[in-house]
């Protein structure tokens, strides 16, 4: 049997486009990619996939669904070997394991809890529509907010009445566990109805099952709290759980972002208003398994909040998780005393859209006003929000934009931008190594443990990587018998480890090393590196600056990696190829065009990190004027062309400055 939770960790790793391209040859159309169907024959392409919803469609025969689904028909496997095959691509161990006794009974629990509340849910509604009392105050209540009898149903929203026990005794009476009962969180310590006199909103998970509810109070007793919801239980984690994520998944997958607002009203009123792509955490703090559930359907999050000073911070407290899964977000606030429930009753849907779009802010801008407020005058107030935002910037895990939001952040602060890097940089070496140590505890190195905000995905600092699975188009294998180095995309990255091997522990200046200079410049490009076997040197240097550990050439030369170790030995050979002949000294021969090799490597250095920035910069900006050119031809909107124009001056600047630094020729 292999675990729920495992199952789950295949499917939101798994990414759709990865999983067919081992078998489809795939090219990008819009957002999605095309290819000729692997089911039935055909010459013009019909199969679609959907790296936003992560499912595959072919408009042809008709197949569909997500990875598994996929697996499971093309390699005519079951549904335990299709996720044993994903689990295997994706390095995932699934901890298989005979259903014991206590399996079967939580299994068991649960599918009694999804009919209990699904009980409960049916109650509620009749509660309110079939009876005096609860449509004098239930459906009165939702009328009274502006709601449209469509709208309340298709929400399921019901009301509890006021008596002690009519749920529990309806439910016993129809053979219902009480045991299952209070586990789904419909009863009380006292053996009462957990739910009395309240407005109910059913919570629903991705598949449409009622995993528990929230409850407003109707009556004036002030001792009882407004909002109530339903304690966690087997099927119910609040903090994986989104208020309306079952009837907004399509429509966040369509629109490619999800307005995510504080309670149930707002995504009911804004669905009633046209505006189905909403989701709210209802009023908890935002999590990193709810910014994931979001993350499923799309990367581009605009967060929509009250405008009073309580809704500021709130804003700002999701703000940094979002970041911190490479999410695209933005900030709108409303005028104070409204929040999304009232406002789009008073503008109506187009009025409403367009303000969103006029008001949406950029989170660097949004944070930065918020905590420049009333600092002006107060330097350590103004350093205080600076370190602030130096926080944010921080979490983001993609160095390309980092480095444009440094930019933009170094502008409004008037400081200078290198000044930024060196603070961020010290945050991502101290994360780093909490992390590190974090993974260390565990004894089993995790991936998912390391934080992203320096290690691209799958990366670790502590697996080795095998002779079986490494390929380098770069770098000639031990096994082979040719060890002269190749030019191609990887000799920018190839050129720091040889640095670093050569010439770490030199001095660069009379504060640090060169191994220390090198990897303070370009630690927020860490997660660019493509060769797994590069970014497995400089990390292990990164980890040995931080413990203080002295590596020189022969820890390379000898080290028990044997990639590391052939590595090193090829580097070591190349450069003695071109050393300084003793006997050239002797006849008094003496390079006039550089420095002698002995201070040269100063030099070396300082070009080596500007000639890795600058193949990195080259080849976003050409992927991004790809994506300009693509959006171009399918007649994308104007909005994400700005965007991408944007980028790209500001990629194209960053590329000429480095260029000018190296008097490099760049392409237009």
């Amino acid at each position: 049997m292999i675990p729920k939770e495992n199952i789950a960790l295949v499917l939101d790793t798994a990414k759709i486009e990865e999983v067919v391209g081992d078998f489809v040859p795939l090219k990008r159309r819009g957002i999605n990619l095309i290819g000729l169907c692997p089911f039935h024959g055909e010459k013009t392409p019909s199969f679609n996939v959907s790296p936003v919803r992560n499912i595959f469609k072919c408009f042809g025969c008709g197949e569909g669904g997500n990875a598994i689904n996929f697996v499971m028909k093309h390699e005519n496997y079951s549904y335990p070997e299709a996720i044993r095959y994903i689990a295997a691509k994706y390095n995932i161990e699934l901890n298989e394991t005979k259903p014991t006794d206590e399996q079967l009974s939580q299994q068991a629990e649960s599918d009694a809890l999804y009919i209990i509340n699904d009980f409960a849910a049916k109650y509620f509604q009749d509660q309110m529509w079939q009876t005096e009392y609860g449509q004098n105050i239930g459906v009165a209540y939702f009328q009274e907010r502006g709601l449209h009898d469509e709208i309340i149903q298709r929400f399921g929203l019901g009301f509890a009445n006021g008596q002690g026990s009519d749920l529990i005794n309806t439910m016993v009476a129809q053979k219902y566990e009480a045991d299952y009962i209070r586990k789904a969180g419909l009863m009380n310590s006292y053996g009462r109805d957990f739910f009395k006199l309240r407005v109910m909103f059913p919570v629903h998970n991705v598949a449409g099952k009622v995993v528990g509810f929230g409850g407003r109070i109707m009556s004036n007793d002030k001792s009882q709290p407004k909002y109530i919801n339903t304690p966690e239980s087997p099927i119910y984690n609040k903090s994986k759980s989104l208020y309306g994520i079952f009837q907004a998944k399509k429509s966040i997958a369509q629109a490619n972002e999800c307005f995510l607002v504080e309670g149930y009203m707002d995504v009911i009123a804004l669905h009633q208003g046209g505006i189905e792509n909403v989701v709210a955490s209802s009023g908890t703090s935002l999590t990193v398994g709810q910014i994931q559930l979001i993350k499923r359907y799309t990367n581009n999050i605009t967060i929509l909040y009250d405008g009073d000073a309580a809704g500021s911070k709130a804003a700002l407290r999701g703000l940094d998780l979002v970041l911190e899964q490479d999410m695209d977000v933005k900030i709108v606030s409303f005028p104070a005393g409204d929040d999304p429930d009232s406002y789009i009753r008073k503008l109506g849907e187009q009025a409403f859209r367009a303000y969103l779009k006029a008001n949406a802010k950029d989170f660097i801008l949004f944070k930065t006003q918020v905590l420049l407020k009333d600092t002006a005058q107060d330097p350590i107030a103004r350093a205080n929000a600076l370190q602030e935002v130096v926080i944010s910037l921080a979490k983001i895990a993609a160095p390309l934009k980092r480095d444009i939001y440094v930019r933009e952040c170094a502008q409004l602060f008037n400081i200078d931008e290198a000044r930024l890097h060196q603070e961020i940089n010290k945050m991502l070496t101290a994360q780093y190594n909490k992390d590190k140590q974090a993974a260390a505890l565990e004894h089993t190195p995790n991936p998912q443990t390391i934080s992203n905000s320096i290690l691209a995905p799958n990366a670790t600092v502590d697996n080795a990587v095998s002779d079986t699975n490494f390929v380098d188009t770069n770098f000639v294998t031990p096994h082979s018998a040719n060890l002269a180095p190749t030019l191609g995309q990887g000799y920018q990255e190839r050129d720091i480890v040889r640095l670093l091997i050569q010439f770490g522990q030199k001095k660069f200046n009379a504060q640090e090393t060169i191994a220390e200079h090198i990897l303070a410049n370009m630690l927020h490009l860490l997660p660019e590196f493509d060769q797994p076997l590069y970014k497995k040197i400089v990390e292990r240097y990164l980890t040995a600056i931080e413990e203080g550990q002295a590596i020189d050439t022969d820890f390379f030369i000898n080290h028990p990696d044997n990639n590391i170790q052939q590595l090193a030995v090829q580097i070591i050979l190349e450069a003695e190829q071109y050393n300084y002949s003793p006997n050239w000294e002797k006849y008094n021969v003496y390079l006039t065009s550089q420095e002698m090799p002995e201070q040269n490597h100063l030099r070396d250095a300082y070009y080596g990190v500007a000639r890795f920035k600058l193949k990195k910069i080259e080849r976003l900006a050409k992927k991004n004027q790809q994506e300009l050119k693509e959006l171009q031809d399918n007649r994308g909107s104007m909005e994400d062309m700005m965007i991408l124009l944007a980028t790209q001056q500001k990629l194209n600047a960053m590329r000429n400055d480095l260029a000018k630094l190296l008097n490099t020729v760049v392409l237009k």
